[in-house]
Formats: structure tokens, sequence, C-alpha cells
């Protein structure tokens, strides 16, 4: 999908790490939400209260899941999924864009 129709795209931004990773949240009519947004490159922790599943649109990233000490390569075009009330870690190669979703 490379766009989304009919939603509301909330104006105040989330920003993280001093500005590194931000995004923007988009409600859909049937109550869920996804958030857009970017990562420069760096090594950041995030923290999930929800399951989520990163799409990642553009950019690469090697990400470590909870549960396993191994870093999986991930480019635009490729996603990976979250379990809900963990944290993981991202090394961010390049500017990268991506759309997470709450499940």
């Amino acid at each position: 999908m490379t766009k989304f129709e009919n939603v509301e795209v909330e104006i105040a931004g989330n920003s993280y790490f001093d500005g590194a990773v931000t995004s923007r949240t988009v409600n859909f009519a049937d109550g869920s939400k996804k958030t857009l947004g970017f990562m420069l490159p760096g090594e950041y922790e995030f923290g999930t209260a929800a399951a989520e599943l990163m799409e990642i649109t553009s950019g690469e990233l090697d990400v470590k899941l909870p549960g396993s000490d191994a870093w999986v390569s991930i480019k635009g075009g490729e996603s990976f999924s979250v379990p809900a009330d963990s944290k993981f870690q991202v090394k961010v190669r390049s500017v990268t864009d991506y759309c997470c979703s709450y499940l």
C-alpha cells in the first residue's frame, strides 16, 4: 500500500532520541492506528505496550528482537513483528522510513 485514505492525522508529532526518531499518528475509521516516521542512523532501544508490525518502507537497519541474541538485517520493503510488552533494539544503517501498525 502506498497511501491511506479517509484517515485522521494527529498534528503533534512524536520525537525520540533528541529528534533522531520521529513519527506521526494516523487514526483509521475502524479505531485502529499506525505511526509513520523515520529514524536517522544510530542505535536505539524501544519498548512496546501493544504488539507491533514494523514495515520498513525505505532504508536499512539491523534488529534484535526479544528473546534473541541474533541481529537480523532488514531493508526497505521488508518487515518484522514485535510482541506486546517487550523491548527491541535497532541499529539504523541509513535514514529509514517506517510504518508501525499496532496489533
